[in-house]
């Protein structure tokens, strides 16, 4: 299908929590994504919620199935965001983030968790400093990440 054709299609609503994982040094996990038909890109943990979940509860529980990593709250929503784009699976999504911060000691994340397509696309696992994130050299999402890591928690 043509891009064109994608664009017109009917987008429905994507709900998806995002978590910036910062770990004691300052620094951001960030999974590296490549899909064949894509240029491979990196991203923070997350996903979209389950029917019926609220924003809450999807961080908490996609943090444990991408990394491993088990807490009771991602604590308050610290930014949120919508875009379009297109899915892993070619869907185009009009996509209503919110983002979390959860604090860590560094750790290699444990990929059990991941369904097959996360097993398929996934690459890698990274811990960035902001520095790098400034000038890497394959596209992160969402393009304002610098920008999220500085947002304090709303009151």
């Amino acid at each position: 299908m043509s891009d064109e054709a994608v664009s017109s299609l009917p987008r429905r609503v994507r709900r998806a929590a995002r978590i910036l994982l910062m770990d004691e040094h300052d620094r951001l996990l960030l999974i590296r994504f490549a899909p064949p038909t894509r240029r491979a890109f990196w991203c923070g943990v997350g996903g979209e919620c389950d029917p019926g979940e609220d924003f809450h509860a999807a961080a908490v529980r996609e943090l444990f199935e991408e990394t491993g990593l088990s807490v009771e709250s991602c604590g308050p929503e610290i930014a949120q965001r919508t875009d379009d784009f297109i899915t892993l699976e070619g869907e185009p999504v009009t996509s209503d983030e919110r983002f979390f911060r959860v604090r860590t000691a560094s750790f290699t994340p444990d990929p059990a968790g991941h369904t097959a397509l996360e097993r398929e696309l996934i690459k890698e696992f990274r811990w960035f400093a902001a520095a790098e994130l400034a000038q890497w050299h394959e596209p992160v999402f969402p393009v304002n990440i610098l920008e999220l890591l500085q947002a304090e928690v709303s009151p």
